[in-house]
């Protein structure tokens, strides 16, 4: 079985959106693990701990819903391509402003405003690319898009690994403004969604039909609100659990591998990420979502002792990439069972709200990781496979318990896109 078929009868304006939605969001998650990559650098530059750095993951996480709730009220009120354009000219310009921050507090301000921009790109990006493919590519879809984010870090890695001795931190950072140039592709390459554009002919028609929707949605669906908020914290721990503290924390502090070292290791980390993220998105289309995300979860819990308890170079590769498969395989069907649970009017809003307020819940546990290594003498892999142990469960639960929308039309126009 060939899991790319789908995709072959694909036109050129459905390409385009493909492809701007994954750079947008590969792009996107290479700005942010910049910051991972870098994090004992910004430290030591700073005269502080990784524990006081990591609260600018922590600040990049908590207002990702702001930027999420202000990019997709724009998104549905004037289009996805506008807003989507916006949000990466944001994150970007705050990338570049980084590498200038003169202290540590500067920075932690600056990274707030970079997760404005970064909680609005995944989501619209996810509505425009889901709004213009056919229904029945959008597993492969899905996990092909999602994994955009793996291999943002995939990317960080290997500048890291080729640029940072040359260039530093702050070098890296501003490196990291390049993504700007995606905007000109989405300006001049890709078509708004069919369905927006269905949706706004209808509501010019209609003037007073869009006053109050998406709070009319939450009060009649709250809640589904509810428990899509949940399962993406639920998510979003077991993403950034593996994620964030893995490279310096574990591989570097506790372990004593050198960057070259931990860059490869992340680098193998996000091949297997991507793969997980492909096979099980594929998977989601033919078992369903809530089963392809709970296999996955659970395939994480075998895994944990090779990932973080391996004494061998060998092992610990391996072990990353099998965890990230797991992870990220889970998080393969997450673009398109958010979408498919969303109404189609609030569609640019509530798929990426959701998600960041998943975010938010899960912002602090990046440097709860940090305390509990540092309270354990720096014992980085208990504060990793413990943590990471339950959340497992709790995702797997919770995607078995909730609802699915597998068969949901998003785009009765994108075969004539």
């Amino acid at each position: 079985m060939n899991p790319f078929a789908p995709l072959k009868g694909f036109t050129p304006p459905q390409w385009r959106a493909f492809a701007a939605a994954y750079l947008g969001w590969l792009l996107d998650a290479f700005d942010y693990f910049i910051v991972v990559m870098v994090i004992d650098r910004i430290a030591a530059d700073f005269h502080t701990k990784i524990s006081a750095v990591s609260y600018a993951l922590f600040l990049t996480l908590a207002f990702r819903p702001v930027g999420a709730l202000l990019f997709g009220v724009i998104a549905d009120k004037f289009g996805r391509r506008p807003s989507m354009m916006a949000s990466i000219l944001l994150f970007t310009a705050v990338e570049l402003a980084s590498g200038f921050a003169p202290s540590l507090q500067v920075f932690l301000v600056l990274r707030a405003v970079f997760g404005i921009g970064m909680g609005g790109e995944w989501g619209v990006g996810a509505s425009l690319c889901m709004e213009t493919v056919p229904a029945e590519s959008r597993g492969v879809v899905s996990g092909i898009l999602q994994q955009g984010y793996p291999a943002g870090n995939l990317l960080a890695a290997l500048a890291a690994w080729a640029l940072l001795p040359v260039i530093g931190w702050r070098g890296m950072f501003i490196v990291g403004a390049l993504p700007a140039i995606l905007v000109v592709f989405i300006r001049f390459g890709v078509h708004e969604s069919p369905a927006w554009i269905a949706r706004d002919k209808a509501a010019k028609a209609n003037p007073g039909g869009k006053v109050g929707e998406f709070m009319a949605v939450v009060r009649e669906k709250w809640p589904l609100f509810i428990f899509m908020i949940v399962l993406m914290a639920a998510f979003n721990c077991f993403s950034h659990g593996t994620q964030d503290l893995y490279p310096k924390g574990f591989l570097g502090q506790q372990r004593g591998l050198p960057q070259s070292t931990i860059s490869k290791i992340t680098i193998i980390n996000s091949l297997g990420a991507i793969a997980g993220g492909l096979v099980f998105g594929s998977l989601s289309q033919v078992m369903g979502r809530r089963r392809a995300i709970a296999s996955a979860a659970f395939l994480a819990l075998p895994l944990i002792p090779l990932w973080v308890g391996s004494q061998s170079i060998l092992g610990l590769a391996a072990g990353g990439f099998l965890i990230q498969f797991a992870v990220q395989g889970a998080w393969g069907a997450v673009p398109a069972h958010l979408n498919e649970l969303s109404p189609a009017a609030v569609r640019g809003t509530l798929p990426g709200l959701v998600y960041q307020l998943g975010n938010l819940g899960a912002s602090y546990l990046g440097t709860f990781q940090a305390k509990l290594a540092e309270s354990r003498g720096g014992d980085y892999a208990f504060a990793l496979g413990w943590v990471i142990a339950a959340v497992a469960v709790v995702l797997g639960t919770l995607a078995l318990l909730g609802p699915e929308a597998r068969t949901a039309e998003l785009a009765p126009a994108a075969h004539q896109a």
